[in-house]
């Protein structure tokens, strides 16, 4: 890769991505940083785009954590409870089919770690870009507007929690 002399980390990181996107026609840079926090990444390697899957793989993981959470509260830590009992069944049906999703987005990260082609990583890149901003984004922001809506669900009074 070519050092850029005059070039912050983050403006070499633009340079070097965007050379890529061009090649594979990925999402921009900055639409991506907003939804997997990709800045961060370290311009020195061969392999620049598995880096970004890598840090995209983090973001997967971590929602799915979350939606497991919700969707099995057995382990769940205890405020959970009371913002889990707002959601209805369309959130949870909905909670589902992303698990899903991201459930097989795991089984093509595993693949892509055990056998690593550059087109594999850039076609893995943009359809988990496309379903996140057009789907997961969507459902999971309803589902966390809906269990950080105070006005709804679980009441308290002086006796205990009243459903």
């Amino acid at each position: 890769m070519d050092k850029c002399e005059d070039c912050s980390g983050l403006e070499e990181l633009r340079k070097e991505y965007g050379k890529i996107k061009e090649k594979y026609e990925l999402p921009e840079f900055s639409d991506l940083n907003k939804l997997f926090d990709v800045e961060d990444i370290e311009v020195d390697t061969e392999f620049l785009l598995r880096k970004f899957r890598r840090v995209i793989s983090e973001r997967i993981a971590g929602y799915l954590r979350f939606i497991e959470i919700i969707l099995n509260p057995s382990n769940a830590p205890m405020f959970f409870f009371k913002m889990i009992k707002k959601l209805e069944e369309e959130d949870r049906k909905n909670l589902s089919e992303v698990y899903d999703v991201l459930g097989k987005f795991e089984l093509d990260l595993l693949s892509l770690d055990i056998d690593y082609f550059e087109v594999r990583e850039a076609e893995f890149i943009k359809n988990v870009y496309e379903v996140f901003e057009n789907d997961v984004k969507v459902k999971l922001l309803v589902v966390v507007d809906r269990m950080g809506n105070d006005s709804e669900g679980v009441k308290k009074d002086g006796n205990g929690y009243v459903g």
